[in-house]
């Protein structure tokens, strides 16, 4: 990992406690991220983090896996963090295994909304450099129809994902509305040095089925 990873981010005119209320709800998060179909909380660690079971439904099957993640509310710069691995066994999934973070900044009346993540393929490196920019552009596609549900209380499901072809709909979500590099700073890189350190801290996924 590190050597190509995904960064994401977008600024949200809305305060970071909708933002957070949005994301990290995972009921509510499925609703705008297109890479997921379900969330489920299963057990808390000891230290704080929660263990959490994911799918997503793709044509004749449903890819699962098992992730961690803990938040951070309170910072003293004023910014909040939730970091997460995740991991998976099933041979249908692009991914294998990976962490990454959120991140959110105040930024005046709004939020800077801000993702890093890399993970191992579960696909082999040759496929990889197809379903590595799907990835990318699925995150900042899910990104912006997160934005227009905090700004313009559009709920997600408004816009499908079919949506990327209404052309004739200037103000649907759009994945180029997203910035996909910190600024003067490189897409490929690795993005997880600004993780928050307790994305070190967190223990392996549970065994996955």
């Amino acid at each position: 990992m590190a050597a190509r990873g995904i960064y994401v981010e977008t600024r949200v005119a809305a305060p970071v406690e909708r933002v957070w209320a949005l994301t990290q709800d995972p009921d509510q998060h499925v609703r705008w991220d297109v890479r997921f179909t379900r969330i489920v909380p299963t057990t808390p660690t000891g230290t704080g983090a929660t263990r959490f079971t994911y799918t997503r439904r793709v044509p004749l099957r449903t890819v699962a896996g098992d992730g961690v993640s803990i938040g951070e509310q309170v910072r003293p710069d004023g910014t909040r963090t939730s970091a997460l691995r995740f991991a998976t066994t099933d041979r249908l999934s692009p991914i294998r295994s990976g962490r990454g973070y959120w991140r959110y900044v105040p930024d005046g009346d709004g939020t800077r909304f801000v993702t890093g993540y890399d993970y191992v393929p579960g696909w082999g490196p040759v496929l990889d450099r197809a379903a590595r920019p799907l990835l990318g552009w699925a995150t900042a596609w899910s990104f912006d129809r997160l934005r227009i549900w905090a700004e313009r209380d559009e709920e997600p499901e408004r816009w499908p994902l079919r949506s990327v072809l209404w052309f004739w709909r200037p103000e649907r979500p759009r994945a180029a509305r997203c910035r996909r590099a910190p600024v003067h700073g490189r897409r490929r890189d690795d993005h997880l040095r600004d993780a928050p350190a307790t994305l070190a801290d967190l223990p392996a996924p549970e065994r996955t089925r």
